[in-house]
């Protein structure tokens, strides 16, 4: 059985790092840190000229919740048409109702200027009210991936809903496991769910080469450490593409 291996990056040293590890996609996106926000073009040109595996980009205006205004969902809108324009092998896209409940129509909008490209929806699905009819509306929409935790902090924790969701959906759409994801995890979770899918950052902390350091002076989130940042490291992809093929008979 073929498997997915995506891997979430946002520089280019880490799209080279997933790719040399084994990654078989990357999920693109800035400020990880975060959560996760669109990257820009010329990120994204840059990537696909240093790596050959497909890549899908996060879209996502911001960070917090998925319930998007107007001037949002233009972003959105105008993001959609401009990456799959540039050759995206996917989009990765998620908008809520103020029910919690899957906004079939703006997803239904933005899949339709994606161009028949491939569709993720991502962890909105995870702060949703019902996995289920999500899944079901997801399905009717035409998208072919779902990225979830099963609704918990970790894919660990959820593990109990992934199987459910892997059974319910039968592979269409393909249920794609994220959230604490190693090859430690792949080895528990995928007997326990039946997953062919991972999405995993792999992320270490690289220290700054700055010799000279203000302290004192935070630039952005509070405990977030200006003179450090995370980049994919190819060793945890290595591990985690290994254990997959053993898994999976590769």
């Amino acid at each position: 059985m073929a498997f997915t291996l995506e891997v979430c990056v946002d520089s280019v040293v880490s799209a080279e790092n997933a790719a040399r590890g084994g990654a078989t996609r990357l999920e693109l996106c800035e400020n990880l840190v975060i959560g996760g926000t669109s990257p820009s073009f010329a990120l994204f040109d840059l990537v696909r000229e240093r790596v050959d595996i497909p890549v899908r980009v996060l879209l996502r205006p911001r960070f917090g919740d998925f319930l998007y205004d107007e001037d949002e969902l233009e972003l959105l809108r105008r993001q959609v048409r401009g990456f799959a324009a540039r050759g995206a092998d996917g989009v990765v896209i998620g908008v809520l109702r103020a029910d919690g409940s899957l906004d079939e129509a703006r997803m239904a909008e933005l899949i339709s200027l994606a161009g028949g490209c491939g569709v993720t929806l991502h962890r909105a699905f995870d702060v949703c009210r019902d996995p289920f009819e999500a899944l079901e509306a997801a399905r009717r929409l035409g998208v072919d991936t779902i990225l979830t935790s099963g609704q918990r902090q970790s894919a660990r924790e959820g593990a109990g809903l992934l199987a459910e969701l892997c059974r319910a959906a039968g592979g269409k759409p393909q249920i794609l496991v994220g959230a604490g994801v190693d090859a430690a995890a792949i080895r528990e979770l995928q007997p326990i769910t039946g997953a062919a899918a991972f999405h995993m950052s792999g992320k270490r902390t690289v220290e700054s080469p700055m010799t000279y350091r203000r302290e004192g002076v935070p630039m952005g989130l509070p405990g977030i450490g200006e003179y450090e940042r995370f980049v994919c490291d190819e060793a945890a992809v290595s591990a985690a593409r290994k254990t997959l093929e053993a898994l999976m008979g590769e």
